[in-house]
């Protein structure tokens, strides 16, 4: 069980994480704006737009996994394959970013259904 509440951990983080490149941009654009960041994220072009766009999915994501998890948690199915699911999950939402960022939008998409993939996964197994 250790390791689903590890990576639901890690899976609240990450869009925090995420925000990281985006707050970089930003400040880019003369400084972040703390009083009006979000109308500062809508001119971000390029890099800073795919970051914004990949810190989102983040928080998108964490919806579905967080099911999962609590799905899992719930019908005590804790095993090595919902627990490597767990593992692939994350590493697939963090290679989802870094390609984001990177604008390699074909293996990006692939990594996503994978990080969708293993949620669906974790559920059916709970079934």
């Amino acid at each position: 069980m250790t390791t689903l509440v590890v990576c639901a951990l890690l899976a609240v983080l990450m869009p925090y994480f995420a925000k990281i490149p985006v707050a970089v941009a930003m400040a880019k654009l003369g400084r972040y704006d703390n009083k009006h960041p979000r109308s500062q994220q809508a001119k971000l072009t390029g890099f800073g737009a795919r970051a914004l766009a990949a810190h989102q999915n983040c928080f998108e994501s964490l919806a579905v996994f967080a099911v999962a998890i609590a799905v899992v948690l719930e019908t005590n199915s804790v095993n090595a394959v919902t627990e490597t699911l767990a593992v692939t999950h994350i590493v697939s939402r963090t290679l989802y970013c870094i390609f984001y960022w990177l604008n390699l939008d074909i293996i990006r998409s692939l990594v996503w259904f994978i990080g969708l993939g293993t949620a669906i996964a974790m559920i059916v197994m709970s079934i």
